[in-house]
């Protein structure tokens, strides 16, 4: 397999170590998709130590959207954009449903917004088989049918196997932009994912290449060129409870963020 692009010689144009006391809030939002909910029914259980951002949701985190979204879920997530049109109105980022409407209008925000290059993250995490991380790319839907989405890393922990290794999803999701084909596959890697690891996308104009500790596991022709945000989040569903998991803390740890451009 291929190894990443060297970042010698390439432009850093963005890092993020996460070495301030708290957030930078000029780049992210310390809640996910706020629109479809509330700022205060949204916020991230989070702490930025040790050079790190940690997202964990603790069990008297409360369900995200309530009833309303199918499976029941709990999450803690930052996002580097946000916005919204009026409450009632359709306008509103990555809806989970057909018909949904805005519960809170959310004022423009928008801190960092890549349109390509070479973006990396290291990450790791701790999860059951009820919870995931995941960390990706979606586009701000100021043009709503500019809404496909970047996967960088999604994995689940029903994903992960005693024998060491971990299907690591990869690809490109369409959503509403009839412009890119989805194409999205979890590959088996010899991974830890509670350890640390490097996961990457080379996002050039015709191809996105997916990386994980610098070696190629995935390429997808045909990405999104258009600015997109960055979201991050840890992921909890009840439903998927083995009955002895309830005090379990899904934890989602990020050492840095860094995107380049040659």
């Amino acid at each position: 397999m291929a190894s990443t692009p060297p970042t010698e010689g390439l432009e850093r144009v963005f890092a993020d170590e996460f070495d301030r006391p708290d957030l930078d809030r000029g780049v992210w939002l310390p809640h996910y998709l706020p629109a479809w909910s509330s700022l205060a029914a949204s916020a991230a259980t989070y702490e930025v130590r040790d050079s790190c951002l940690v997202l964990t949701i603790p069990p008297q985190q409360g369900l995200w959207c309530g009833p309303d979204h199918r499976p029941p879920l709990r999450v803690s997530g930052v996002q580097s954009g946000n916005a919204s049109g009026p409450v009632g109105s359709t306008s509103g980022q990555q809806p989970y449903r057909t018909g949904l409407t805005v519960r809170e209008q959310q004022a423009p925000f928008w801190g960092w917004t890549p349109r390509g290059g070479l973006l990396e993250v290291r990450l790791r995490g701790e999860v059951t088989p009820r919870s995931m991380v995941s960390f990706w790319l979606v586009g701000l839907e100021q043009v709503p049918e500019q809404s496909a989405e970047i996967c960088v890393v999604e994995v689940f922990g029903n994903a992960v196997r005693p024998d060491g290794s971990t299907a690591v999803g990869t690809g490109l999701h369409s959503f509403r932009d009839p412009q890119v084909r989805e194409d999205f596959a979890a590959v088996r890697l010899p991974l830890d994912v509670a350890e640390f690891h490097t996961y990457a996308v080379d996002w050039l104009p015709d191809r996105v290449d997916f990386l994980v500790d610098g070696t190629l596991v995935r390429t997808c022709q045909g990405p999104p060129t258009y600015p997109m945000q960055a979201m991050v989040a840890v992921f909890d569903f009840p439903d998927w409870s083995t009955g002895d998991d309830e005090e379990v803390v899904p934890l989602l740890a990020v050492d840095w963020v860094r995107c380049y451009r040659r």
